[in-house]
Order: C-alpha cells, then structure tokens, then sequence
C-alpha cells in the first residue's frame, strides 16, 4: 500500500504523523510505502522522519528544479531544472497517481494550496482521500 503523507509545511504535529504511519505499518507490514513530496518542513518532513525511525520504505517527488536524491522515484535527469512554480503542481499529479491512497494533514485555519492540489488529483484518479487535522 502506497500512503503519501502531504500537508502544510506549517504542519508541527510529529506526534501525530508517526503515530498514524505506525497504525498503518501495523495494518499494512511489509507491503506499506509511504510516499513524499520531500519539503524540509512540516508534514513533509515529519513523514520521512518517521518512516526512517520504523524502518519502511519511502519514496519522495521533489520538484524538477531539486537535486535528486536517495529517495527520489523519479529518475535523475528529472531533476535539476531551472527554477518553475509549474514544477509542484506537477509533482503534486505525479504523487497522486503513484499513491494507493493520500491523507493530508492540514491545520485548522490553515490553507495550503499545494496540499489542496495534490488532493484534487487524487480524487480525479479515484484514489482514497483522507484529512486529518
């Protein structure tokens, strides 16, 4: 099962993130992927940290204009454009359609464009859509 995590990167609930990838690690065992956009911050951030400290596969769509990375599912030549907002949207489809199911962890009052997209996406492709304050 492949779960992206996306949110705000004024998301700072850690615990909450960890502990909802742990329920899902306990669901799912072996097969789960948790899927990332990649940001320094936020749910970003909190989703890799997690998926790092219980050792489960994790995968992130940075934007073309980032250098690629370890975790990078996107081949290399993906990655170090020239600088384009276009390139989230982009990525945002892109984790949409790779995801089994998307859960976005959005604050109260806290709008975040980005997040709002990729769920969009989502459910123009059918997928699971869960938020989670």
């Amino acid at each position: 099962m492949k779960i992206a995590i996306v949110g705000s990167r004024k998301y700072d609930n850690k615990i909450k993130i960890k502990e909802f990838i742990f329920k899902c690690k306990e669901l799912f065992g072996d097969n789960l992927e948790i899927v990332s956009g990649g940001c320094k911050y936020g749910a970003d951030k909190f989703a890799k940290q997690a998926s790092v400290e219980l050792d489960l596969k994790y995968v992130e769509f940075p934007p073309a204009h980032f250098t690629h990375n370890q975790h990078c599912i996107r081949e290399a030549y993906n990655y170090g454009k020239p600088y384009a907002v276009w390139h989230y949207f982009e990525r945002n489809k892109e984790i949409a359609e790779y995801s089994d199911m998307i859960v976005g962890f959005i604050p109260e009052g806290v709008e975040s464009n980005g997040t709002r997209n990729t769920l969009n996406h989502a459910e123009k492709f059918n997928k699971k859509v869960i938020i989670i304050n």
